[in-house]
């Protein structure tokens, strides 16, 4: 059996439909939104043997003697600004340490989402391979993220084998609950469906046209498959790895996929960067790959361009927008 918590999320769910393409059903899925509590959400639309609250899982466990090949911990609060410490270091840092433990218990590989968060303002760059003492997130989401790395490479006693996983700027399939914390690219699909022009952000540096701010943006379908790559790998090293596609691209060339996509001519409007955000707005970020492809570990699939067509055109153009694995 495997677990996947955040289950019923974002990465969570696009982890469960990419199990289930490789015929893995027999899934453990844990989120505290139950499948039919919210609507919009993604798990009614695969296959799965169980499902559970955070907080029911250890009672899961000890009534169903079952072997646990692996737990893959996605779920947490991702909202970067959220302003509760107590509320973030309980189910960021203090229950990601219940699952860890769990796998040791278990004897089984434990793979959780860190965050790219942790890197800050990206002045000491955004490498996996430097220690996690030296960056300074800029919100508490991200020290919630960084106190448990921290804490993880302190600990004498560990899973089989473990992985945390940054991710960078993801995007794709099942996001459509995330509201404000979803990506650029199904916020500019709404926007451009509804008025036909999309807003961007003016650049406030000169050493940047406007939209030529620069992220690194990754499709979900690459990260869920790297996601069972370290699961089903012998040799990975344990630590923290980068989930980025390793090349930055501009906010320019992403609007203009999804405009391209949509067979709608580009139109954007520049908008001033509100003042209360503007001196800590990053104006690039780039996931340093070095570590995972040392690891002899697989090279991204899905460019922006083809992400994106693959977004839109099987997903958010569609009648069913959500991943499905078929009944």
């Amino acid at each position: 059996m495997l677990i996947v918590t955040g289950a019923n999320g974002f990465i969570g769910s696009a982890l469960v439909w990419d199990l289930n393409q490789r015929g893995r059903e027999d899934i453990l899925c844990v989120d505290h939104i139950s499948p039919k509590e919210e609507a919009d959400r993604p798990l009614p639309y695969l296959k799965y043997q169980a499902f559970c609250k955070p907080e029911e899982v250890k009672n899961y466990l000890e009534t169903h003697a079952e072997k646990v090949d692996a737990i893959f911990h996605m779920g947490a609060c991702s909202s970067t600004t959220e302003t509760n410490e107590d509320y973030l270091r309980e189910n960021n840092t203090e229950y990601t340490k219940v699952m860890w433990n769990l796998a040791i218990q278990h004897g089984c590989p434990f793979i959780y989402a860190s965050s790219a968060a942790i890197y800050g303002d990206g002045q000491h760059g955004f490498d996996d391979k430097t220690p996690t003492s030296t960056y300074t997130p800029l919100n508490l989401y991200g020290w919630s993220k960084h106190w448990f790395d921290e804490w993880a490479s302190q600990q004498s006693l560990q899973p089989k084998s473990w992985y945390g996983l940054r991710f960078f700027n993801v995007y794709g399939p099942n996001e459509y609950h995330k509201q404000n914390m979803a990506s650029v690219v199904f916020k500019a699909f709404l926007q451009i469906k509804d008025t036909g022009k999309l807003k961007l952000f003016k650049s406030h540096n000169s050493k940047y046209e406007d939209g030529k701010q620069l992220r690194d943006f990754v499709y979900v379908k690459d990260v869920t498959r790297w996601m069972i790559e370290l699961f089903e790998s012998n040799y990975a090293e344990n630590g923290i790895y980068n989930m980025g596609y390793g090349v930055c691209r501009t906010w320019l060339e992403l609007a203009e996929n999804v405009f391209k996509s949509m067979n709608i001519p580009t139109n954007i409007e520049w908008i001033d960067i509100p003042e209360n955000i503007r001196n800590q707005y990053q104006y690039f970020t780039e996931a340093k790959m070095n570590k995972w492809e040392d690891q002899g570990l697989s090279a991204p699939q899905w460019s922006l361009e083809s992400g994106i067509k693959d977004y839109l055109s099987n997903y958010l153009m569609t009648d069913s927008r959500h991943m499905r694995t078929p009944s």
